[in-house]
């Protein structure tokens, strides 16, 4: 096998530039290995019992490790498992006491049967890696399910036959960077396969010969870390007025409370943490999915992530780099969920205005406000280092996300109520595939420009690189495919109908032009169009593996039809519209689907004292529960040329004009409904809303959707035990 071409341009000088006296030594590892045999050596297995093994509530109090807890949190000097829930353990205590079996096959033997089963193909994997005949290791189908924990394991008890490096991403990510073979891509290939076909690589490279497996990782990370380095940044408060602080920055950590839920690793979903939440703080029942999804978001924070410590609004006290995953801490008594964090005070500023989306504990950190925290960085400190992951921020997650489904699918749809900014993420993927990424949070006539360009078709082409759509009704296969048109007629009076390509022949003859070019077409308000009829046969050849190559004939003209690999489609769907469900399967099964769902963040602003994110996230979760999920309003409504909404003024015309009707549509002319949502707002006798004066309207919109609810721990609200 040949190694990469990346992998190998300029090696020598990467590993003249490696410190592998600064990497993680593998004295240390050791330590860490030696410490797993002690306490379970090999031979203890066959009687190895459950309460030995299994994560549950009881350990995480407790500094006595089981083995999947000592594997998590006790060894991380030879490489991490952290992050996600307890379900890669494959058998694990619940917080209340019971016991989940994630293997549907051993689910209906009882748990102590289901463990009995587990602990043979433990026993069976050691022994087949023992006798070097890791193909029967594949034969363990309940291992499958914790292909993570299974090749650490195998790792620590067999270290010169794996590398340390438990993730399936990563270790593909590495195989194909070395030259791996293709079917290392695959998903029936497991972790432990693909990790020692990774050493194969490894051992085959001269530049690291004599290298222990852990300088080998480190080198790796360094230098073709898999993560992407466009990962959302987060700001987080070390508590109420940052009196975690010294302890944060003493102890390379950050900690954070919501300690009445337990360990963040025993839940698998938003909506199981979002109801242990409510058990405790049900008056904010409501914005506790959000609460839910941020901590879930700390817990699932990798080595080389970025976070930001703040105290209040104004002031940054740190940047630091994620150095060791998720833990839920024993040696204090509250604030116990925690990371650890390398901390780089150069960066410790304050702004000339609040941001007032950091009132919470959680927010994303925009890339605009990313920049600016890095050029009001002081002097370096020496020794201190820019952390590696925020560097260079390329993309925001949701256009990463969407362009990488692109990639793969081909076409996607963008599907969230009104006002989530669905077009402009659209338009935001537009230009990052056209290599403007720059302009996606540029100011509006800067943006705007950009995509006048890209949208602009150039002369004697049939079609622009960008093309956008609104589908209705009366749009047709015509319009998108091709048709009779009505044209003027030649040398004489009158029409006459002639053969019109339609807009998606158009574009299909400019990206056969320009191969290494993607055409993108963006369709608004995709499902108010009779799809099977706008598509017509052509449905058929969106699925990229029949493009090209797979030509059909058009019924209309007889012409021969391909589309190019380089043309894909973005679709917008309003959730809160009733045609929805209008879409049938045979097209959706062509198209990735994504959410897209308000985002608060951007919301960084207050009227008369209201924040406006708080405003919103309050009159959601009303219409939540009288609607469901579908029937929310986007930050959109709350927004002007792309900024926070800043007066009285805005804000009434904002609420009166637009939120109002779209709630009164909701409703259906219910005011007993209506009264749910808007509350003291809506007249008891004529069921209308009221109208006030705008300048009063910050304050009763804050009575009636912001007091009384947990707005965070870093503004004194939260109850967190003290």
């Amino acid at each position: 096998m040949t190694l990469g071409g990346e992998f190998r341009d300029g090696i020598a000088e990467r590993v003249a530039r490696f410190n592998r006296a600064g990497s993680r030594r593998a004295n240390e590892a050791e330590v860490d290995r030696r410490r797993v045999l002690d306490m379970f050596p090999l031979e203890s297995w066959p009687q190895l019992r459950l309460e030995q093994y299994a994560l549950g509530p009881a350990t995480h109090r407790t500094t006595t490790y089981t083995f999947c807890r000592l594997l998590e949190y006790g060894t991380s000097a030879f490489g991490s498992i952290r992050g996600g829930s307890a379900a890669k353990h494959i058998i694990f205590q619940h917080r209340t006491g019971e016991w989940r079996v994630v293997p549907a096959a051993l689910r209906t033997l009882g748990v102590e049967e289901a463990w009995r089963r587990l602990r043979g193909e433990f026993v069976a994997a050691f022994e087949a890696a023992r006798a070097g005949a890791y193909e029967r290791i594949d034969e363990l189908e309940a291992l499958s399910y914790g292909q993570a924990l299974t090749t650490k394991a195998l790792a620590l008890y067999f270290p010169d036959a794996f590398l340390p490096i438990f993730s399936a991403a990563h270790v593909r990510h590495f195989t194909e960077l070395l030259g791996g073979r293709p079917r290392q891509h695959s998903s029936g290939v497991r972790t432990w396969q693909a990790n020692r076909e990774l050493l194969a690589l490894v051992r085959a490279v001269p530049e690291f010969d004599g290298w222990h497996p852990h300088e080998v990782m480190a080198y790796l990370y360094a230098f073709h870390d898999p993560r992407p380095r466009d990962r959302v940044i987060w700001k987080i408060a070390p508590g109420s007025g940052a009196k975690l602080w010294g302890d944060c920055l003493a102890n390379a950590r950050m900690r954070t409370g919501w300690d009445e839920v337990g360990s963040l690793g025993q839940y698998e979903s938003d909506q199981e943490l979002k109801e242990a939440l409510d058990q405790h703080w049900p008056h904010s029942a409501g914005g506790n999915l959000r609460l839910a999804r941020q901590l879930l978001a700390f817990r699932d924070l990798e080595p080389g992530d970025v976070i930001v410590a703040n105290r209040g609004k104004s002031e940054v006290l740190a940047v630091g780099s994620v150095t060791d995953g998720y833990s839920y801490a024993t040696d204090v008594s509250r604030y116990r969920h925690t990371v650890g964090v390398a901390w780089d005070t150069s960066y410790a500023q304050h702004f000339d205005s609040p941001r007032h989306a950091w009132q919470q504990t959680f927010a994303k950190v925009p890339a605009t406000l990313w920049q600016e925290i890095r050029r009001g960085r002081g002097s370096v400190v020496e020794g201190s280092a820019e952390p590696a992951a925020g560097a260079d921020i390329e993309l925001p997650t949701a256009v990463r996300t969407v362009r990488d489904l692109l990639q793969h699918k081909g076409q996607v749809i963008l599907q969230g109520p009104p006002g989530t900014g669905k077009t402009r993420l659209a338009l935001s993927v537009a230009l990052a595939i056209a290599g403007r990424a720059d302009k996606i949070d540029a100011p509006p006539q800067e943006r705007a420009t950009a995509l006048a360009e890209l949208s602009e078709v150039p002369a004697g082409a049939p079609a622009a690189r960008l093309t956008m759509v609104t589908f209705h009704p009366s749009y047709g296969y015509e319009d998108f495919v091709e048709g009779f048109k009505p044209v003027a007629a030649q040398g004489a009076a009158g029409l006459r109908l002639a053969m019109t390509d339609g807009l998606f022949r158009r574009v299909c003859a400019a990206a056969q032009t320009a191969p290494d070019e993607t055409y993108l077409i963006v369709v608004d308000e995709i499902n108010r169009g009779d799809l099977p009829r706008i598509l017509g046969e052509l449905i058929t050849l969106l699925e990229l593996d029949k493009r090209d190559s797979i030509p059909i004939t058009l019924p209309t003209s007889g012409r021969q039809q391909t589309v190019p690999a380089n043309v894909r489609i973005i679709g917008t769907m309003n959730s809160a519209d009733r045609s929805v469900g209008h879409i049938d399967a045979a097209i959706r099964r062509r198209f990735a689907f994504v959410d897209v769902p308000p985002d608060l963040d951007v919301l960084d602003g207050e009227v008369g004292g209201l924040g406006l994110a708080s405003l919103l996230e309050g009159l959601n979760d009303k219409l939540e529960s009288a609607f469901g999920p579908d029937h929310l309003l986007g930050q959109s409504y709350l927004l002007a040329d792309d900024e926070p909404i800043g007066t009285a003024e805005q804000l009434a015309h904002a609420f009166h004009h637009e939120i109002v009707p779209l709630v009164a549509d909701y409703c259906l002319g219910q005011p007993d409904l209506l009264r749910s949502v808007l509350g003291s707002l809506v007249d008891d006798h004529s069921g209308r809303v009221v109208h006030t004066n705008p300048h009063d309207l910050p304050g009763i919109l804050a009575d009636e959707f912001v007091a009384g609810r947990v707005a965070g721990e870093d503004d004194d609200t939260v109850p967190t035990g003290e």
